[in-house]
């Protein structure tokens, strides 16, 4: 049996969950007594079809693409980091930490120090797992799960214990200093034509496009990003060859770690301007999904984290503006989920079926 062609397994592949998806989907809709074509036209119009809704859009994305980086470039090296969660709580640590007790002239240098120390917090966070995978044989999924936990356990010490100001209620930080508030798109010059009024996203979201760049150069265009797709391979091979296995693992985490951990950059930084206790929102767990859907090559990540953002924010259009709740955005995530991971090989299986008969055909139409 032929494989399929590159074209139709990099698009024709996602394109056909997704399509299966939204069809469960509907069905799920149609079964709660709501109208389908009714609430996929609300999640256009107030996600895509107006610059508020592609504010958030591109807000949610953001995380979106930090943390579906984190998880491809760990998935290259053979690990599944599911730890991007508690990664992005501590580098909202790093980031608040460095916004609160640094005196930032500009936030354009408040944006460089907090970059690095969100990625340094997170990748901090991911070396454990690493090196309990890389000296002690512990499975990193087991690992990267349960510092998820502890992450968030200390994060809320820190929040009710240290960083919560006096008198204050609420477990979160104070406000940053006016110093280190980002722009957001509709402060920026040229972009405040199209963002004519307030809106969450903001300059994270170049640094995040940035990022996959980075990543794309770093796994096919340097020996390191080799070395790192050569060990995900074959361990065995990547040994022949003189590949460490504990530095790969390390970097690879470490890598992963520190993007899962600039996320907080975007949420932290740019938007709440403070430390939450909840500040990652599930984002970490999303990044798998958006690893899954866009092949884990920073191209496809890009392209599914607007999916997931558009998801995020029509999901939340559905909630105000219909009688069909909220949840069912992560009813549309999961199918979205379960058919471009756990049932990808089934429509993998058929289009290849259906391309082996057309090429049968042409053949046999040939040989006539």
């Amino acid at each position: 049996m032929e494989r399929l062609p590159r074209w139709a397994d990099l698009a024709l592949v996602p394109l056909i969950s997704l399509l299966l998806a939204a069809t469960i989907a509907a069905l799920v809709i149609l079964a709660i007594g709501q109208d389908p074509w009714e609430a996929i036209t609300v999640m256009v119009q107030g996600s895509v079809m107006n610059a508020y809704g592609w504010g958030y859009t591109l807000y949610y994305a953001t995380s979106f693409m930090f943390t579906g980086l984190a998880v491809t470039v760990a998935f290259h090296a053979g690990l599944f980091n599911i730890g991007g969660e508690g990664q992005a709580q501590l580098g909202g640590l790093g980031v608040a930490l460095c916004c609160l007790f640094l005196p930032w002239p500009h936030w354009s240098l408040a944006l460089i120090g907090a970059t690095f120390a969100g990625a340094a917090f997170g990748a901090a966070w991911a070396a454990i797992p690493a090196y309990l995978q890389a000296k002690r044989g512990s499975h990193i999924v087991i690992t990267t799960i349960m510092f998820n936990y502890i992450a968030s356990a200390f994060l809320i010490f820190m929040l009710v214990d240290v960083l919560r100001p006096d008198g204050q209620m609420d477990p979160a930080t104070a406000n940053f200093p006016e110093a280190v508030h980002l722009p957001t798109l509709n402060e920026l010059p040229g972009l405040s034509l199209i963002f004519t009024s307030g809106v969450p996203a903001n300059v994270t979201l170049f640094i995040a496009l940035a990022m996959a760049v980075v990543v794309w150069a770093l796994l096919w265009r340097t020996r390191l990003g080799y070395a790192i797709r050569a060990f995900g391979k074959s361990e065995p091979a990547a040994r022949y060859a003189g590949i460490s296995p504990f530095g790969i693992i390390m970097l690879a985490m470490l890598i992963s770690g520190g993007l899962a951990g600039m996320m907080a950059i975007n949420n932290v930084m740019g938007e709440a301007e403070r430390l939450l206790g909840n500040s990652a929102s599930g984002a970490g767990f999303i990044g798998i999904a958006v690893a899954l859907m866009g092949r884990n090559h920073p191209v496809g990540v890009v392209l599914a984290a607007l999916l997931f953002g558009f998801l995020f924010q029509g999901g939340a259009e559905l909630g105000l503006w219909t009688k069909i709740p909220i949840e069912m955005r992560t009813v549309v995530q999961g199918l979205v989920i379960l058919f471009t991971g756990a049932l990808d090989m089934m429509v993998r299986m058929l289009l290849t079926w259906i391309f082996n008969l057309f090429r049968a055909g042409r053949l046999a139409k040939g040989a006539a």
